[in-house]
C-alpha cells in the first residue's frame, strides 16, 4: 500500500545486499516524462495501470532491489515477470497504520476509481499482495531499522 515504506525499506535493502536499487515509479516518470499524478488525470486509472503493467513487465535489472508502485499488483502479467525474476515482499500494514501515515493520497499518485475511498482500495488490494507475495511482513508497530531485519531475516528463511 502507499505508505508501507516500499521506497524507503528498498533503498537501505539494496544498501546492505550491494544491489542496484530501482523505483519503479521513477522509472515511469522518466518513461513518460511526466508526474504519476499527470498520468492518471490524463489517462485515467485505467491508462495508468497500462502504463504501470508495461514498464513493470519491461523490467529487466541484474540484481536489484525494485520499488514498485502498489497498484502494480493489478497487472497480472507484471507481477508474474516479477516473481520470476525475483522474490516479491509484501510489507503488509493494518487499514489503521496506513491511514496515519498518508496525508495527500491523490498527490501521490494513487490510483483511486471514481468514488472508491482509501478503505476499499486497501480491501481490495490486499488480496492481490497476498496472493502474488513470496514473503510477507508484517510491519504493524516496527520502526525502519526494524522493518529491515525483519525483511532480511524473512529473506535468509526463504533462500535456506
Amino acid at each position: 500500500m502507499p505508505g508501507a515504506g516500499k521506497s524507503t525499506i528498498g533503498v537501505i535493502l539494496a544498501k546492505v545486499l550491494g544491489k542496484d536499487f530501482i523505483d519503479a515509479d521513477l522509472v515511469i516518470q522518466k518513461e513518460e516524462g511526466r508526474l504519476l499524478s499527470e498520468i492518471i488525470e490524463q489517462e485515467g486509472p485505467d491508462g495508468f495501470l497500462a502504463v504501470e503493467e508495461r514498464v513493470n513487465a519491461g523490467l529487466e535489472p541484474e540484481g536489484a532491489v525494485i520499488a514498485t508502485g502498489g497498484s502494480v499488483v493489478y497487472g497480472a502479467g507484471a507481477m508474474e515477470h516479477l516473481g520470476q525474476i525475483g522474490v516479491v515482499v509484501y510489507l503488509s500494514l493494518s487499514y489503521e497504520a496506513v491511514e496515519a501515515r498518508l496525508r495527500d493520497i491523490r498527490g501521490r499518485g494513487v490510483v483511486l476509481r471514481e468514488g472508491q475511498t482509501l478503505k476499499g482500495l486497501y480491501e481490495e488490494r490486499t488480496i492481490l499482495y497476498e496472493r502474488y507475495a513470496d514473503v510477507t511482513v508484517e510491519e504493524d508497530g516496527l520502526n525502519v531499522e526494524e522493518t529491515l531485519e525483519k525483511t532480511l531475516q524473512a529473506l535468509k528463511m526463504l533462500i535456506e
